[in-house]
């Protein structure tokens, strides 16, 4: 779960004052524990959400109704693909995945490197290397050797009047200004 520490502080939270109010209920008035009870629900489904078994259920069920009917070969629900498996995010998980990072060895590490660079290098220039910065001024509408402020300000004002979603705009005069911006921003 994402946000299981803060789950885990509002069952506790919660399961806290479901004793002081239990507490209170028995010494004071019985009509508290109406109070404590709801609080006492409240504590055990936030829990039971926070412990990650109400998502195993939810989980279990859908695969559940996803089974193949008997020997019909009908799928007697809209459930997961064979290869979808549901997400694991307890702190138990997290844990194990950063011990299973800490255990890779340089030499993986290193050849995931390399096979990046390779990639990069692999890659084709991109458009804003294909425009002088010559060009990619007077796209915007400047002189050339304008300071950042100056191009950033005609950027965003080209960009409105060319945007696609715009009447006037279209797409590839947005493209044509964008990959100047880029060009001068490098």
């Amino acid at each position: 779960m994402q946000y299981d520490r803060l789950t885990t502080g509002l069952a506790v939270v919660l399961g806290g004052l479901t004793v002081v109010l239990t507490v209170v209920g028995l010494v004071e008035s019985p009509a508290v524990l109406v109070l404590a009870s709801t609080f006492g629900v409240a504590t055990y489904f936030v829990y039971y959400h926070a412990s990650g078994r109400m998502a195993d259920r939810i989980y279990r069920r859908v695969e559940r109704q996803a089974r193949v009917d008997g020997g019909r070969r009908r799928r007697t629900g809209a459930g997961p693909r064979e290869e979808w498996e549901p997400p694991r995010d307890s702190a138990s998980t997290r844990q194990a995945n950063r011990g299973a990072r800490a255990r890779q060895t340089g030499s993986s590490r290193r050849q995931r490197g390399q096979r990046q660079r390779r990639e990069r290098r692999a890659r084709a220039p991109s458009a804003s290397d294909e425009i002088s910065a010559t060009e990619a001024y007077s796209r915007l509408g400047l002189d050339p050797g304008a300071d950042q402020s100056s191009v950033k300000a005609a950027y965003r004002q080209k960009v409105k009047e060319v945007h696609p979603d715009t009447d006037s705009g279209d797409e590839q005069s947005f493209k044509r200004v964008k990959e100047a911006y880029e060009r001068l921003n490098d």
